[in-house]
């Protein structure tokens, strides 16, 4: 299986900037560690993807700024947020053989640098921790996982643990 990953990096607040520098500088994530997670947790959540060939996601590293527009736009929700999630399928996707041979777009991950860092800070974890325990929740979404109730976010956070455990990431949380 093949995952074609665009990540963006954009950023209006310095303080977002120089942290994601900061990850990277100390070689904790980079474009290339987002690809290799991303193939690993593509694998493991294989039972709950339309059948493709190779997928395709957006992931947009971005301040509160953004992620405030979007969420108003999109959500009707005037504040920043964490992540957010933009899925290109319908749950009940059709299969069409043709479709397989050219990647198949799942749908945009937005996150929000500046919450990830106070988040992170919260947590008691790097911002690496947390900016894959975020884009983890994100990718969920795109495959139709939501969390409308105590038992499905339940769920969805073990889920999420296990993605992070996959790519050596240990975190806990309190179930």
């Amino acid at each position: 299986m093949e995952v074609e990953l665009d990540v963006q990096d954009i950023f209006c607040e310095s303080s977002s900037e120089a942290a994601l520098k900061s990850c990277y500088l100390e070689n904790q994530i980079t474009p290339d560690t987002w690809e290799k997670w991303f193939h690993c947790w593509l694998e493991i959540l294989q039972p709950h993807l339309p059948a493709a060939s190779s997928y395709e996601i957006s992931l947009r590293l971005t301040d509160d700024t953004e992620v405030k527009e979007l969420n108003s736009q999109y959500r009707h929700q005037n504040k920043a947020t964490d992540v957010l999630s933009f899925a290109a399928l319908e749950v009940d996707f059709p299969y069409v053989a043709e479709m397989s041979l050219a990647p198949l777009y799942l749908g945009d991950i937005v996150v929000s640098v500046n919450t990830a860092q106070l988040q992170a800070q919260q947590q008691e974890h790097s911002l690496s921790t947390e900016l894959a325990w975020l884009v983890a929740h994100g990718l969920l979404h795109l495959l139709g996982w939501d969390h409308p109730d105590e038992e499905s976010l339940m769920q969805m956070l073990k889920q999420q643990v296990t993605l992070l455990e996959s790519v050596g990431i240990d975190i806990s949380i309190e179930y």
